[in-house]
């Protein structure tokens, strides 16, 4: 138990040092001074920045999953569950900001020995798959248009694109709009994924709420 409290300790510590000095300046001595640590110790629960790395980014992606999916389980129809996939991302992005600076540092900056981007590639098409299962859904329902299956992969990399994105822009402009990024990008993707009859009674609820 006192180890895992350690280990949380540090990671924190390590997110919120990234997110002040940036990547190449969190050195595992930068790490371990503000977190009251002696290098020794550090070294005893990470072997190496990079091990902490990996946490991290696991940690990050952990918790914005827990977040969002409080958010959207509970979500009855395929026009609310959009909607509360996009509200619930970008507001996980705007209370973790740190952990997001943090990632973002990380992810472009972060170098195997050979020199490429150690978490390039490591992505991959799965994160598509609950956004195309909304559309599924919709489709069945209704309210949403017939996707092929090219056309719900684009849609949902543009999903993923325009949430990232806003992500990227908060590590340059602190004060980032994200309520106002939230409600145009909702606006947005239902127009494109609703019939025209769903998505006005999509944006008369949302209104009339």
């Amino acid at each position: 138990m006192e180890q895992t409290k350690r280990r949380e300790q540090i990671m924190k510590v390590a997110i919120e040092t990234i997110a002040a000095v940036g990547y190449s300046q969190a050195s595992v001595g930068q790490i371990s001074k503000r977190a009251g640590i002696s290098k020794g110790v550090f070294t005893y629960h990470f072997a190496s920045k990079d091990e902490l790395m990996d946490q991290i980014v696991r940690e990050v992606y952990e918790a914005g999953f827990r977040f969002m999916q409080q958010k959207v389980e509970g979500q009855t129809t395929p026009v609310g569950m959009l909607t509360a996939y996009i509200e619930s991302n970008l507001a996980f992005i705007k209370e973790h900001r740190d952990y997001i600076v943090a990632l973002a540092e990380i992810v472009t900056n972060a170098r195997t020995p050979e020199g490429k981007l150690r978490f390039a590639g490591q992505a991959d098409d799965t994160i598509l798959e609950p956004l195309i299962e909304i559309f599924k859904w919709g489709e069945e329902t209704g309210e949403f248009r017939t996707f092929t299956e090219r056309a719900a992969r684009v849609t949902a990399s543009a999903i993923r694109s325009a949430i990232d994105s806003v992500a990227t822009k908060l590590v340059a402009q602190p004060d980032l709009d994200i309520p106002g990024f939230s409600e145009e990008l909702v606006s947005l993707f239902l127009t494109a994924v609703c019939k025209p009859k769903a998505s006005t009674a999509a944006t008369r609820e949302k209104g009339e709420g």
